[in-house]
């Protein structure tokens, strides 16, 4: 009788635990279905790369520039084809694989000035082919870069004489030959005649033969002089500085100035120094010489320019171990990220204003005529071939395509540059930044 009492009063114990604990779990700290816990909000460069503050030349100048290289990549394809043409059609399954996400023909009539769109008077097929003007851009272009291989041997010494063991991979000078200003068969024409300078260790190393102390000059140090010289400013002061030139818009938080001034003074080991002159005891000094590493890098380039991902290919051979799309951020007077043209390309910013280049090279004079093909517009009797394709793809109606016109207009254009101009010397904070030069 005892036992049946307490099995009973265990029962009515346990189901009483049972009700309370459900309603711990029902309406509890710990049930996500009713209540969410605060999360800390996440601090990553990714993060700080949406949110920074944008300069919105510099993002249409990339994306106009993703025009252009479009663009060139369809000259590529075409000039291998035999006769110097190619069918609309053969573009059209070609376009994926340089990046051209919208239709062929919509494409082409975009830029009358750059491709002419015909029909074939024996195949009887919508073809395409470079005009005379872009081919003759081309052309000059190709002259200019072979003209000036002094100046490519110049850049590549210097490349050498940045790396840590005074030898650079092929393959990474492959990717970025465009922004060096080498022509494509470089290895072959330039290479042989300058052994003296350079040398191939083996089929995917270059090496520097000696040391050259005349080019052993960052490009910092020479602005570094002329601050000196002429504005007359303390050796203190511009021992160590670089250019600041913050983007329009820039939120000025409190100890942002004291910590830019600190910085500004820090001494460093400079790109074309050894390690031991000045040994590193800190991040900071370490994060500093990164810094002109990078700013020398970015001078070599022929349009002050280079996408983030090739910068991968330097990071060893450079001694630039650090995670470099957080340490761009951490400087954006310096570096600036755009994310516009389909490619995080890092631009040097003392070198632009009014998104052209302060110092212009031929070589960027003959792509800037290029990119003015591109902004140059379009008329509607220019792009009324373009409808042949989309007859002979069936990819849309002739109507639809003889409709679509592209409205760029070169005077707006330059008038919204001139607005922005304005509105950039009146609203910059420029008040209490060393060696800020508005240029």
């Amino acid at each position: 009788m005892a036992s049946t009492i307490f099995s009973a009063r265990s029962l009515h114990a346990c189901s009483l635990r049972l009700h309370v604990m459900s309603e711990v779990f029902l309406y509890g700290p710990f049930n996500c279905s009713i209540q969410r816990r605060w999360k800390k909000p996440v601090d990553s460069a990714r993060t700080r790369l949406e949110g920074r503050t944008r300069d919105h030349r510099l993002d249409k100048l990339m994306i106009q520039l993703r025009n252009l290289r479009l663009a060139l990549a369809l000259h590529e394809l075409i000039s291998q084809q035999r006769n110097g043409y190619a069918s609309l059609q053969l573009l059209s399954k070609c376009r994926h694989e340089i990046g051209l996400n919208i239709e062929i023909g919509a494409f082409l009539k975009k830029y009358p000035h750059i491709f002419e769109i015909y029909m074939h008077p024996v195949k009887k097929k919508p073809c395409c082919k470079v005009t005379q003007k872009m081919a003759d851009l081309i052309a000059e272009e190709d002259a200019v870069i072979r003209d000036n291989e002094n100046g490519i041997v110049h850049r590549l010494k210097k490349l050498h004489m940045l790396s840590k063991n005074r030898t650079l991979n092929m393959h990474a000078l492959w990717l970025i030959r465009r922004e060096l200003g080498l022509p494509d068969d470089y290895r072959s024409s330039i290479l042989p005649k300058h052994q003296h300078y350079l040398s191939l260790e083996s089929p995917d190393t270059l090496a520097l033969v000696s040391w050259d102390e005349e080019l052993a000059v960052a490009k910092i140090e020479e602005w570094r002089e002329k601050e000196y010289t002429e504005k007359w400013l303390a050796e203190s002061e511009t021992k160590y500085a670089f250019p600041i030139n913050l983007p329009t818009g820039f939120k000025i938080e409190k100890g942002f100035r004291e910590k830019l001034k600190n910085w500004q003074r820090l001494p460093y080991t400079k790109p074309y120094e050894k390690d031991g002159l000045h040994p590193i005891h800190n991040v900071e000094r370490l994060e500093k010489r990164i810094v002109g590493i990078l700013h020398e890098l970015l001078s070599l380039t022929v349009e002050k320019m280079i996408p983030l991902e090739r910068l991968s290919h330097f990071r060893r051979v450079f001694s630039m171990e650090v995670n470099l799309r957080e340490l761009l951020l951490k400087h954006p007077g310096i570096f600036y990220i755009s994310t516009k043209g389909s490619t995080q390309t890092v631009l040097l910013r003392d070198s632009y204003h009014k998104g052209c280049l302060i110092e212009p090279n031929p070589v960027y004079d003959v792509r800037r005529k290029m990119l003015d093909l591109i902004l140059s517009g379009c008329n509607v009797g220019e792009t009324e071939n373009a409808i042949w394709f989309d007859e002979d793809c069936g990819q849309g109606s002739s109507q639809e395509v003889q409709n679509e016109t592209c409205h760029v207009d070169t005077t707006t254009y330059k008038q919204e540059l001139e607005t922005e101009s304005e509105s950039y010397e009146k609203n910059h904070c420029t008040a209490g930044f060393p060696f800020y030069d508005p240029k």
